[in-house]
């Protein structure tokens, strides 16, 4: 597993254009509603929960996209389900690395987005927590769509339509979170939920990803 991870940072710094695409599709989303909806602070608050979290979620599946393509069509995917190695932990290596490279990134790129939306420092902080329990549990689950299309055919779209639906808990906790920290509520259950959900995604969707590979492999 520590094996694949360094090998999916290297490969990802070294074409870093998939991570600057997902970093830069997420500034972008976060900061055309502004332009939209107008400056006043008030509003940016009020919208600020959900469009946090859709950019995210949208940012994820950006970067889920590439996450096996370059494997699959140079036969390392192949090679990684022959050896001796599980191919589950070898999975579960390349989702950390791809969100070390990608959701870590919009872990820190929360304090900009705090103060873009007038979130104070309490705020900000449930931010960055929520995305730091969430965006891992976004990309193992997206990795399961990716894995099952990985070599078809309109492939984005394809993974878009699986993935989202297994997002909306993650979204809508969330979401939530954020906004129990605007309304001066507690946000601890909800961190827990989130927490509880990527120890679920742990335990399961890395041997899910290994079957869907398999099936993709398969074909």
């Amino acid at each position: 597993m520590w094996s694949s991870l360094k090998r999916e940072i290297r490969i990802g710094v070294r074409q870093s254009s998939d991570l600057v695409n997902s970093l830069f599709f997420f500034l972008m989303v976060l900061s055309l509603f502004p332009l939209g909806v107008g400056p006043g602070a008030d509003t940016l608050r009020l919208i600020a929960p959900g469009v946090i979290w859709v950019a995210a979620l949208l940012s994820t599946l950006v970067a889920m996209e590439s996450l096996f393509r370059n494997d699959f069509d140079n036969g390392a995917i192949e090679q990684m389900a022959m050896s001796e190695r599980p191919l589950a932990l070898v999975v579960l290596g390349k989702i950390l690395g791809q969100w070390c490279l990608s959701g870590f990134m919009l872990v820190l790129l929360s304090p900009v987005v705090g103060v873009t939306y007038s979130l104070n420092g309490a705020e900000i902080l449930a931010t960055a927590v929520a995305l730091a329990l969430g965006t891992p549990t976004l990309a193992l689950v997206g990795a399961i769509a990716a894995a099952l299309t990985v070599g078809s055919r309109g492939a984005g779209v394809v993974l878009a339509i699986l993935a989202l639906p297994l997002y909306i808990p993650v979204l809508i906790i969330g979401t939530s979170m954020i906004a129990a920290a605007e309304a001066g509520l507690p946000v601890t259950g909800y961190a827990l939920w989130l927490a509880a959900l990527l120890m679920l995604a742990l335990a399961f969707a890395p041997i899910a990803t290994a079957a869907a590979l398999r099936v993709s492999l398969s074909h």
